[in-house]
């Protein structure tokens, strides 16, 4: 997996909920559970902070949670300390959720059982809450690695029914993938918005009418794209590393894949966690908008350079999607995606 991604060294800068807070100015607020405050030099942390830390970031889908808020401050203005306040942070809720699952079973059979066993089951759906956050910042963290910020609410970027996405960030959002996994999205693009491989700045430049309710499946079916094929190619390399030493392999990403059979084709295409799978239906819902509405007013005018944009984002937080699930169900179990058949593609 991306090292940027890789397990970093939990540096204990959480107090404990026995520290007594003492105000230090120049910090950084966020609001955090349990009242406790993070201090690490310069960065504080306080529960008295703005509800709005999140939304400096300007991404569609803003964090509910205390965690999630104080990595988009963290990410903002602590950019160095972010990957060890994401391994505290995880270690903290697995450790809170495991306390919690503890006491709920060591009280089973005592009057105090039925409040365990709420306390237990309200910890863990703060904990789902807060480790989709923790996500979705990791993958906000992901694009501002190639300087490509997420591209805003879709509203702000309709004029006069006119889709415009500026600047289109093709190079960096293509300079992620190999060669092989490149070639194959840009197929997909011109697949699903007729849109030529070689096409010129001309070409770009073109309109065309959309409904927002298909760009929606589009993009969300281009996330699913992303993420398969982060899985495929990731496959493809253990197998080929795992053959004999002076085995040459020729044989192309693309003639691998259509060698899957429908297990491995979909065990490769589904997200494997349910938090997984939620962040990419609330990342495409908070893009473009609940589909509610009459579809005379769904259709806009957009550029191919605008859908282009959108399409390479959406298959790079599929890439991107696929390195932090990795990395979060390492720290802290992740929920398994009992309906992933339900998950097909557009």
């Amino acid at each position: 997996m991306d090292t940027s991604l890789s397990h970093q060294g939990s540096l204990s800068f959480l107090p404990s909920r026995r520290d007594s807070p003492r105000r230090i100015t120049g910090g950084v607020c966020a609001l955090l559970p349990w009242r406790r405050k993070v201090r690490y030099n310069s960065m504080v942390v306080v529960s008295s902070a703005g509800a709005g830390a999140g939304a400096s970031l300007d991404a569609p889908l803003v964090p509910r949670s205390a965690q999630g808020k104080f990595l988009s401050c963290v990410l903002t203005k602590k950019r160095p300390l972010f990957h060890f306040a994401v391994a505290d942070l995880l270690k903290q809720l697995a450790e809170d959720k495991e306390a919690a699952l503890s006491r709920m079973f060591l009280s089973s059979g005592s009057d105090e059982a039925s409040l365990h066993r709420r306390i237990a089951q309200l910890r863990e759906s703060n904990c789902q809450t807060a480790i989709e956050d923790i996500m979705y910042m990791l993958i906000l963290y992901k694009f501002s690695e190639i300087r490509v910020p997420l591209v805003p609410k879709l509203s702000s970027c309709v004029y006069n029914g006119r889709l415009e996405v500026w600047p289109s960030k093709d190079w960096e959002l293509e300079s992620i993938h190999t060669c092989d996994v490149l070639e194959l999205i840009k197929e997909h693009s011109n697949a699903v918005i007729s849109l030529r491989v070689d096409s010129t700045l001309t070409d770009d430049l073109e309109t065309t009418e959309i409904d927002k309710h298909h760009l929606s499946r589009v993009y969300t079916a281009s996330i699913l794209y992303g993420y398969f094929l982060k899985s495929a190619s990731l496959r493809h390399q253990l197998e080929c590393s795992l053959l004999s030493e002076g085995v040459i392999i020729t044989k192309q990403l693309r003639h691998y894949i259509s060698g899957f059979d429908p297990k491995i084709l979909q065990r490769c295409a589904k997200p494997r966690s349910r938090e997984a799978k939620n962040l990419i239906e609330k990342q495409t819902l908070a893009l473009f908008g609940s589909e509610e509405g009459k579809d005379g007013e769904s259709v806009i005018v957009a550029s191919f350079s605008s859908l282009k944009r959108l399409l390479l984002e959406a298959v790079a937080f599929g890439t991107f999607l696929w390195d932090t699930e990795e990395y979060v169900d390492g720290a802290f179990k992740l929920k398994e995606n009992e309906n992933a058949e339900e998950n097909s593609s557009v």
